[in-house]
């Protein structure tokens, strides 16, 4: 069964979480979408990387994704709680049961869109005061229920492998560890 992923990206999102998502769930055979939420593809990241999404988000609305996650990046993740169509595909997402993750300061997306109430979560800690109705814990990963959070860059190849583990089982996270040798 193949499973399908969607990352969001947004101007200013995080090089490093961003690219290191899209290149782990792909070695996991996960089909991986890149949707810009921008009125273009090709987007420039916090530090400068340039970064060509497959699509546009909008576009993609209607198709079904096992899988929504969205990249830190203080600018980004303002960009992303700021996204209407975002915010009801992940209202959406959380509703059905499906996976929804962020990283860094993602999860403050997460938070705007009201889908972290009650739930045990993480975020790069320097903006963890700003999140009410849901419980920090300081953890690199926390995964509660469908909800999967990490703090930052320093967590994104341990967020990226558990979300293959939460798609694909631990098999293919052991594989895909093992190929990058972790």
């Amino acid at each position: 069964m193949t499973h399908r992923a969607l990352i969001v990206v947004a101007e200013g999102v995080d090089d490093l979480q961003s690219v290191t998502l899209i290149d782990v769930l792909r070695r996991a055979k996960v089909e991986v979408v890149v949707a810009s939420i921008e009125g273009r593809r090709m987007l420039t990241c916090a530090r400068g990387t340039r970064l060509t999404a497959d699509g546009m988000l909008v576009d993609l609305l209607a198709q079904p994704f096992d899988l929504i996650v969205l990249p830190g990046g203080e600018k980004g993740a303002q960009h992303m709680a700021a996204h209407q169509p975002l915010a009801q595909q992940v209202k959406d997402q959380a509703k059905t049961g499906k996976f929804f993750a962020a990283i860094g300061e993602g999860p403050l997306a997460l938070q705007a869109f009201g889908v972290l109430r009650q739930r045990r979560m993480t975020c790069d800690p320097a903006v963890s005061q700003g999140l009410s109705g849901c419980s920090f814990v300081d953890q690199p990963v926390v995964v509660d229920g469908n909800c999967i959070t990490a703090q930052g860059s320093a967590a994104a190849l341990e967020f990226a492998l558990v979300l293959v583990e939460q798609l694909a089982g631990r098999v293919v996270r052991k594989r895909v560890a093992t190929e990058l040798r972790v």
